[in-house]
């Protein structure tokens, strides 16, 4: 029995690194750019190869041990909804420390600090305890719904699905000031303060005469998947099938070209976000359906109000883009960041707490069309999203937008699809 086990840890460890030697990053020449970037950031560069040894070793143990194949449907979600309600629990526990050390003075909080640190300490072991278990499963509701859409050879996902929660890396995104362009990106170690964020930032503007942000990441399509510690059931399975549609385009054109332009980058992103709803809709209605919720578009509209309408996010941020856009486009560098900070006051007094809005910002948060709102103006994402109305499923979908090579042909694509419905 353990030969059938071994071989689909095997298969995973040689998909594994084939990803990493494909993908493995350029060393920069001295004078480049991306040399003087590397310099600045040192030590605080985070190793993949480190972390994808660990996971590798971790998944190939759970293939073997194939623990939940031994489990009922009842008591696979059990196993998901607990190690969810501990991670719940943890991190509860963390916020109400973070409250015991900002508010009470040390004389009079060490016995309160001593009980949450053995509470905290007892919860994450048994979050631990069930960790492996509790992504094996939820790996396997989500080569489920790709196997009712059609990916699958011989009868199983592929490629096959594995995601990890972990500690994260940050990612440095570095911009033109004189127009809105993801140009570098480089992952740092999790943790970094953000007086070191801030500080990295401003040595990549004075030094480099460069846009740039340190932001947060919910998943990286590293193999496994790196996904971030959450207690929200839905978005992490939504985001373990947003890696799995990059796993699933690594080896296409749309894939191997990520990095060709900012343009690229934003169709494949896109693609994942609109991959990534369907999935996790198909496994909440199958296996969570007290989790699911169904589309704002099919819901009731809204009862009339005479209460001023509530700060909209997205429709101010497009329109924040479309006059930045206007601006570097005339050439005012000086008068489009000097609005972008005029406006991030703006959300800030909305509730949105946002550290810095630059170009930057907008070269990240632009890439993600699935969704109108820091793309602007940008028509990626309503040509995807028509391009997927008149696709007949999700794979006949991927079929047709892999091949795509450049932005000419995405529109190329757009067009044969006919006119909006």
């Amino acid at each position: 029995m353990w030969k059938y086990r071994l071989w689909p840890a095997l298969q995973l460890s040689a998909l594994a690194l084939l990803i990493v030697l494909l993908f493995a990053p350029e060393w920069p020449a001295f004078g480049d750019p991306r040399y003087q970037l590397k310099t600045l950031v040192q030590l605080r560069q985070f190793d993949f190869v480190v972390w994808e040894a660990q996971a590798i070793a971790s998944k190939a143990r759970a293939a073997l041990a194939n623990h939940h194949a031994y489990l009922n449907p009842v008591q696979q979600k059990k196993v998901v909804l607990d190690y969810i309600n501990l991670i719940a629990q943890a991190q509860q526990i963390e916020q109400e420390m973070t409250q015991l050390f900002s508010r009470t003075p040390p004389s009079a909080r060490d016995a309160q600090a001593q009980a949450l640190e053995a509470r905290l300490a007892e919860t994450r072991a048994q979050a631990a305890i069930r960790q492996s278990l509790a992504e094996a499963i939820v790996q396997e509701q989500v080569a489920w719904a790709l196997r009712e859409s059609g990916f699958q050879v011989l009868g199983q996902a592929w490629p096959p699905v594995l995601a990890q929660m972990t500690p994260l890396p940050s990612l440095l995104v570095v911009s033109p000031r004189a127009k809105i362009e993801s140009r570098y990106q480089i992952s740092l170690v999790h943790g970094l303060s953000v007086v070191e964020k801030d500080a990295l930032e401003t040595a990549v503007l004075q030094q480099l005469d460069l846009s740039a942000l340190v932001v947060p990441i919910g998943g990286m399509g590293t193999y496994p998947a790196m996904i971030m510690e959450t207690s929200n059931l839905p978005w992490f399975i939504e985001v373990v099938a947003h890696e799995w549609a990059h796993h699933w385009l690594t080896l296409q054109p749309l894939g191997l070209r990520y990095a060709q332009d900012a343009q690229m980058r934003i169709i494949n992103e896109t693609v994942a976000s609109l991959v990534d709803t369907e999935i996790r809709d198909m496994v909440l209605q199958r296996f969570y359906p007290e989790l699911y919720q169904p589309p704002v578009a099919n819901m009731p509209p809204p009862t009339s109000s005479a209460e001023p309408p509530a700060f909209d996010f997205r429709a101010e941020m497009a329109q924040t883009r479309v006059q930045v856009d206007a601006l570097l486009a005339a050439g005012d560098i000086v008068g489009a960041e000097t609005y972008m900070e005029a406006r991030r006051l703006v959300f800030v007094a909305n509730g949105y707490t946002l550290r810095k809005l630059n170009q930057a910002y907008f070269a990240f948060y632009g890439a993600y069309a699935a969704e109108p709102g820091a793309t602007g103006e940008d028509p990626i994402g309503p040509m995807l999203r028509h391009i997927r109305a008149n696709s007949p499923s999700l794979r006949a979908f991927l079929q047709v937008v892999a091949p795509i090579r450049n932005y000419g042909e995405l529109e190329q694509l757009f067009a044969q699809m006919g006119p909006e419905n």
